[in-house]
């Protein structure tokens, strides 16, 4: 409890919300993102609204609205964390001051915990500053609040466990080129990678089976699927497409369950890796 009560307190954290919010860059960034967001959102309406020819925006119209939002922040978690997080460390070793930053009073999980909510805070901001926007779709029905909670904890999840990984390779990799490939290279496989693994394992273990019933169980299909974040997102957002993997791997377990253990154990073991490796990494360096 201490040690996660000092994270919040410690002045790594304080000094790199200042420098990365001080200037007028990320606000504008903010405010450019709000501004295409909105027009996404009232093109979205105006456009359905005008093919279909009726004067209101119905329910199932608003939950395809909310299907697209989330994954537009899907994607922008999972574009961005790794630029934002893979050079927290490597970016200071480069400038010759990760020495000067080691021999402060702050431990080693102090300045990795404060280097990556410092990095990931800039996209939580966008997150939470495109809430209103979803009031929208609220506007409208067709969504419940518990799928438009499910979303906000999911996408934060999914944040803290590549900002992890991105911080892990930066910590590990001296040059922060290579440790952003890295990272951008696990996320390519967790997000695409695995959705392909899993449509090959479906195929290969149904192939042959008759329609009579049901297929055989396929406890790695549904493992692929479990950490996919395109398919835990359509199972939230999307009705039905819970049943269907079901149906297909025979695995009863839950993917939001599988999805939420896997990535919080990313996130531990990257950290706790990265603490390990920080003044190990600049004991060789010297």
């Amino acid at each position: 409890m201490c040690k996660v009560k000092a994270a919040f307190q410690n002045p790594v954290l304080f000094k790199e919300l200042k420098l990365r919010f001080r200037s007028g860059k990320s606000f504008n960034g903010v405010l450019f993102y709000l501004i295409a967001i909105c027009i996404f959102v009232f093109g979205f309406i105006f456009t359905t609204m005008s093919m279909t020819g009726v004067s209101y925006f119905r329910p199932d119209e608003s939950l395809m609205l909310f299907v697209l939002l989330a994954f537009i922040q899907l994607g922008l978690v999972l574009f961005i964390t790794p630029g934002l997080t893979a050079g927290t460390i490597s970016a200071e070793r480069e400038k010759q001051t990760l020495g000067i930053l080691l021999t402060t009073s702050q431990s080693s999980f102090q300045i990795i915990i404060g280097k990556l909510l410092s990095s990931i805070a800039f996209l939580l901001l966008l997150i939470i500053a495109g809430l209103p926007i979803y009031s929208l779709v609220f506007l409208f029905g067709g969504i419940s609040p518990m799928q438009f909670m499910k979303v906000l904890l999911f996408l934060f999840v999914t944040m803290l466990a590549i900002g992890s990984v991105g911080v892990l390779f930066s910590t590990i990799i001296r040059k922060t080129i290579v440790s952003m490939i890295a990272t951008y290279g696990t996320m390519l496989f967790l997000s695409i990678i695995t959705g392909f693994l899993f449509l090959v394992i479906i195929q290969v273990t149904t192939m042959g089976h008759t329609s009579v019933g049901a297929p055989p169980t396929s406890y790695m299909g549904h493992f692929f699927a479990t950490i996919n974040p395109a398919v835990l997102f359509a199972t939230i957002v999307v009705p039905g497409v819970t049943e269907g993997i079901t149906g297909m791997t025979q695995v009863k377990f839950p993917i939001w369950g599988g999805y939420l253990l896997f990535y919080l154990a990313i996130t531990i073991i990257s950290l706790f890796l990265s603490v390990k490796k920080l003044r190990v990494n600049m004991k060789r360096s010297k």
